[in-house]
């Protein structure tokens, strides 16, 4: 029996350990941290459409490896799958809907009006998706937009984590 535990742990230790990643971009520009927190240590930075791998999931933070460096970003600063010049709308649409590489509702919430019985039934829909991105403009529209009526671009920071 000790000759047969001693083999096992001979071929686990010649064994390789795989990692399998699953890829991902980056939906904008934000900072890769050390640790799943707000008020981590800064790491390096990712920037739009940078490919990522992406490592782990814990809360709203995804752990990932770039070219450059590694540690942790928010959740909806990535979407799995490569870079494409669709539409940015989906991109977030998918990431924060659940659907991002599945295609499949994962989690809902904040949705009023709608039964358990309603959201398990939801169905995604393609023409409906297409219609809603027909009325996205462009940065610089918004920009023009908030010009005419008045408004003012203001910076706010995040909110620190519950500690």
């Amino acid at each position: 029996m000790k000759d047969y535990l001693k083999l096992l742990i001979l071929v686990g230790l010649a064994t390789p350990i795989l990692v399998f990643a699953d890829a991902g971009t980056a939906l904008k520009t934000d900072t890769v941290r050390a640790e799943p927190f707000a008020d981590a240590k800064t790491v390096g930075n990712i920037n739009k459409n940078d490919s990522v791998d992406i490592l782990n999931k814990k809360g709203a933070w995804l752990q990932i490896k770039t070219k450059k460096t590694s540690g942790w970003v928010r959740l909806l600063s990535v979407k799995r799958g490569a870079a494409t010049v669709s539409n940015n709308a989906k991109g977030v649409i998918d990431v924060a809907s659940g659907r991002a590489g599945t295609g499949q509702v994962v989690s809902t919430t904040g949705i009023r009006g709608l039964s358990a019985e309603d959201l398990k039934a939801a169905k995604f829909n393609e023409d409906e998706m297409k219609k809603m991105e027909s009325h996205t403009l462009s940065a610089s529209d918004g920009q023009s937009f908030a010009s005419a009526g008045g408004l003012n671009t203001v910076k706010l920071a995040y909110l620190k984590g519950a500690k």
